[in-house]
């Protein structure tokens, strides 16, 4: 089984445009966070016209670092791999100052429908307003000015997520499906582990495999990193199973046996977690799983 080393020797040198390949330059965020590490890689794609990918979190400073990366090139595209803030925040600020059309893979979307008190425990935030100019599909080819690409469809983390294939190259730019410093979060509703595990397989199918996510630095052997990944997960499928062995469990009981050393918000988005492997187990048949008012409660299935 593969092993997971996780890397978090990267130096963002935010604000400043960084080349990543050949028409590729990464500007980082300063938006650095326990969920975004040292922060949003955005992406200028492109050469005498260019394309955005993921512009990052509402912030003015960032906004001028694109602009200046930019350079006064023709603007042809804002992408986005999905819709969480902190990588489509600044959209409406893009949009302004270059006129720019969206594509991505749709408003932001639940991978499940909510529960009553899922959804009045979470606001409406910007993905779901944004509406893209073009809806992306799976396989679809886009081309720039000197690069093609090709959209990848990986739901997971979230259900519009989306990776960009570079066309002659061995390079992915996987956003948040894949990333070096730390596993992905998939947080139920908003994210599914058994469509994470399914675009795991997909890319690691692909021909590229030197991937370039959204943050942290770039992960050279990106196959073997997502085959890890999976046998990661796998490993917590297991776990839970072990936790359950000793009789019926709440989802908070379940995450302090997994994650005995989180507190506070970080134990709150590791129930999410959780809670995504139970929703996988319980369609696998492997345990039952209820939902009450005081919360969800699983047990191994007879």
């Amino acid at each position: 089984m593969p092993t997971q080393q996780y890397s978090t020797d990267f130096d963002p040198q935010r604000g400043t445009p960084v080349a990543v390949a050949d028409g590729i330059v990464r500007v980082t965020a300063p938006n650095a966070g326990p969920y975004t590490f040292t922060g949003t890689n955005s992406f200028v794609l492109g050469r005498e016209e260019v394309m955005i990918l993921d512009p990052g979190p509402d912030s003015p400073s960032h906004l001028q670092a694109l602009l200046s990366a930019i350079g006064g090139r023709r603007v042809a595209g804002i992408l986005l791999t999905h819709t969480h803030p902190d990588h489509c925040a600044l959209v409406p600020r893009l949009q302004s100052a270059t006129g720019a059309p969206l594509l991505s893979g749709g408003p932001h979307r639940y991978s499940r429908k909510p529960t009553l008190s899922e959804s009045l425990m979470r606001r409406k935030g910007i993905g779901f307003r944004l509406k893209p100019d073009t809806t992306l599909w799976d396989g679809q080819p886009l081309e720039l000015d000197g690069l093609t690409l090709t959209a990848v469809a990986t739901p997971g983390h979230c259900a519009n997520h989306f990776a960009f294939a570079v066309e002659g190259t061995r390079l992915l730019l996987s956003g948040d499906h894949v990333m070096g410093w730390n596993s992905t979060l998939i947080a139920s509703p908003d994210g599914r582990l058994s469509d994470y595990f399914a675009s795991l397989d997909k890319v690691i199918a692909l021909h590229q495999t030197r991937f370039v996510p959204a943050h942290g630095g770039e992960i050279a052997d990106g196959r073997g990193f997502a085959k890890a990944l999976k046998a990661h997960r796998m490993m917590r499928n297991s776990q839970i199973v072990d936790a359950l062995g000793t009789g019926p469990q709440s989802l908070r009981q379940i995450t302090a046996a997994i994650y005995p050393q989180l507190r506070g918000r970080l134990a709150l988005a590791a129930q999410q977690t959780v809670l995504a492997h139970l929703e996988y187990l319980a369609d696998k048949d492997a345990i039952s799983l209820k939902r009450g008012i005081f919360g969800v409660r699983a047990w191994l299935s007879a």
